[in-house]
């Protein structure tokens, strides 16, 4: 139980930390204590069809305490950092309190530091991206980048890689001259008390084991089973941590064990991603220790 005496009951508070580290116990315990709206800042629990694999909040969560911006996106629709911070500026409008917790670094980044108002990506140019990537790899896209925007992305995410050129070639100018003109962010930091979760490797990787096994057991291969039909890699949406591989195993294509095993690396490694981020991009905020 972390103390809770210092944290300011009228302003918002941003919780930030890597999958699996205790992060919306803790949004709960200060809703509780204080009041106020758990507001989801995870990428992949906007989806309606991952419940128990994106570890959303369980119904009984939901109906204790207010919960935002969780499981109302269809797993067919594309969502992004500019949907999510317009449905938060309305629920801010409303003058809810929030309590904005999540690992999706790049909302919290956005949210705190401002977004630029990028015009949309036609459906030719996100083919044409989908193309390449299929036929030449990641690097066809990245070759293409500007030096400012190849320097300031996740050159090992194919989707911000992706998405950066879709950028370049749309609008003939680079993501990182878009980010430089960006408007003032909806809550900068200095207005809010941000908390980063600190997770060490030793103490989060069993967890992140723990809770994978859990999950099994709470239902998440049925949850996979009901999204097999219309399964589409492509899909934001698929890219739920550890729905690659229960859809492999369902297709024949490993055993359970095997299928287990490689969802847990796999959440290790994009918890790791996660650590790497928020000491790169979060030095400003208050570091808690996990529990």
């Amino acid at each position: 139980m972390r103390p809770l005496t210092d944290i300011d009951p009228a302003r918002p508070v941003l919780i930030a930390g890597p999958t699996a580290s205790g992060k919306s116990a803790l949004a709960m315990q200060i809703v509780r204590a204080q009041g106020g709206v758990i507001v989801n800042a995870d990428a992949l629990q906007v989806y309606a069809n991952w419940r128990v694999l994106s570890a959303r909040p369980t119904p009984g969560d939901e109906a204790a305490l207010p919960h935002r911006l969780y499981g109302h996106v269809g797993p067919d629709q594309d969502y992004s950092v500019g949907h999510w911070l317009r449905e938060l500026r309305a629920l801010l409008e409303t003058g809810a309190r929030p309590v904005i917790v999540g690992g999706t670094g790049l909302y919290f980044s956005a949210l705190t530091e401002g977004l630029a108002e990028i015009p949309e990506t036609p459906p030719e140019i996100r083919a044409e991206a989908e193309r390449l990537l299929a036929e030449q790899g990641l690097g066809a896209l990245l070759d293409a980048l500007d030096p400012a925007t190849r320097a300031r992305i996740d050159t090992a995410n194919p989707r911000r890689v992706q998405r950066a050129w879709e950028v370049q070639a749309a609008t003939g100018r680079g993501l990182a001259a878009w980010q430089d003109a960006t408007p003032a962010p909806l809550l900068p930091l200095e207005a809010v008390t941000p908390l980063l979760v600190d997770a060490p490797k030793d103490w989060l990787d069993p967890r992140i084991a723990r809770r994978f096994d859990a999950m099994l057991a709470g239902g998440a291969l049925d949850e996979a089973r009901a999204n097999l039909a219309g399964w589409d890699a492509a899909r934001p949406a698929a890219q739920a941590i550890g729905a690659p591989e229960l859809i492999a195993h369902l297709r024949g294509e490993m055993t359970l064990p095997e299928a287990r095993a490689a969802a847990i690396t796999a959440t290790r490694q994009y918890a790791k991603r996660q650590r790497t981020w928020f000491r790169a991009r979060m030095k400003g905020w208050r570091v808690v220790p996990a529990a």
